[in-house]
């Protein structure tokens, strides 16, 4: 009998022995399959069926997922209780099929085309538990390969361990490490995704409050500007009464500049004894002239200050109130100047001069 065995190989070196501690052996002969299965790889691979342009996408919120394998193996346990824990409402359609022997290749291809014509699952699972490389021949075979190809429903394979590979995980639009693996491929995280709207919606408050606190800055702004028109009326009265001073004191200065030439006039005079007669006449004609602009001058203005003053007497909102008038606005506080701004039943505010009220349109006309 001829066996293949995995030993680990140690060297007596006193003298120069080899020694052999055997950790598995088998059958020899599995050269042959290794053979046929880098032969059919090759083929395939010419045929264009590992191609990455073929791959199918998968979604990554699935309605229901299918699974291809044995009802009798651990793998479907794992998968199943790995897609409990992560997506406990998410739909699973199991497609029975043995999955070593035989007639498994033909089974399993016979499963997949089954699921693509049921058309029930936007995923499927091709998936075994680990063995040898007998056990998992059926994956190896090129049944198993097209019809993955042809499938219409992305599959996902789970077969074996880690470190193994078969003809069916190259066919596949997408190979996991174990069937755990595949499961946790397909099946979204409810944690996580709960996690993630949870962070989310803090994110939507954080922002939420953000946005009202800046609308209440700006509104503190827009309150603090504002101006109410009877302020603006002292104001100008203020500033009027600022300028009657500066007139006042102007003229003040005026006067004194005059009556200091008039003291120079008075010094000349008698100095100048012999004119004198026709010197008083000059000043008292200069006096008469000078009395007459200065009357005209300060009529002048006193009466631009009346105007003035009627002026803004006239502009002061309250001013109109008093003589029976009334200023309306709508429910947004827009001032009413048509009657095109309103509709009927639509809430209004009058403001009068002591107070205001607040009415509905019953009635509107042009």
């Amino acid at each position: 009998m001829q066996i293949e065995a995995q030993a680990l190989v140690t060297l007596y070196e006193a003298r120069g022995e080899f020694q052999l501690t055997v950790e598995h052996i088998r059958q020899a002969g599995l050269g042959n399959l290794y053979e046929a299965f880098e032969k059919l790889k090759s083929k395939l691979q010419a045929a264009g069926i590992f191609d990455a342009i073929h791959k199918k996408n998968f979604p990554e919120f699935p309605k229901q997922i299918g699974i291809i394998t044995s009802l009798n193996t651990a793998a479907l346990h794992d998968i199943l209780s790995t897609l409990r824990s992560r997506m406990p409402s998410l739909p699973i359609i199991i497609y029975p099929t043995p999955v070593q022997g035989k007639d498994a290749a033909k089974s399993i291809a016979i499963a997949i085309e089954l699921a693509g014509r049921r058309a029930e699952c936007d995923v499927l699972l091709l998936c075994r538990g680990g063995g040898s490389i007998e056990d998992l021949w059926a994956f190896n075979e090129e049944i198993v390969a097209y019809a993955i190809f042809h499938s219409k429903i992305p599959i996902v394979t789970g077969i074996g361990h880690e470190t193994d590979f078969t003809i069916a995980d190259f066919a596949a639009d997408k190979r996991a490490p174990t069937p755990t693996g595949a499961a946790q491929i397909v099946s979204p995280d409810a944690r996580e995704i709960a996690k993630h709207l949870n962070h989310l919606r803090h994110r939507m408050m954080r922002a939420y409050k953000q946005g009202i606190e800046r609308r209440m800055q700006s509104l503190d702004l827009l309150c603090h500007r504002l101006i109410d028109p009877r302020e603006s009326f002292k104001y100008q009265v203020k500033h009027l009464q600022h300028l009657r001073e500066k007139l006042v004191l102007c003229w003040g200065r005026k006067i004194e500049k005059i009556n200091s030439e008039n003291r120079y006039l008075h010094q000349r005079f008698f100095r100048n004894i012999f004119n004198f007669h026709h010197i008083f006449n000059q000043q008292l004609e200069k006096a008469s002239k000078l009395r007459k602009a200065m009357n005209y001058y300060l009529e002048r203005h006193e009466t631009k200050l009346v105007q003035y003053h009627t002026q803004l007497a006239h502009l002061n909102p309250q001013s109109v109130l008093q003589r029976g008038y009334s200023i309306t606005f709508n429910a947004e506080g827009k001032i009413l100047r048509d009657s095109q701004q309103v509709d009927l039943n639509e809430s209004i505010q009058i403001v009068l001069a002591d107070g205001w009220i607040k009415a509905k349109i019953s009635d509107i006309g042009q």
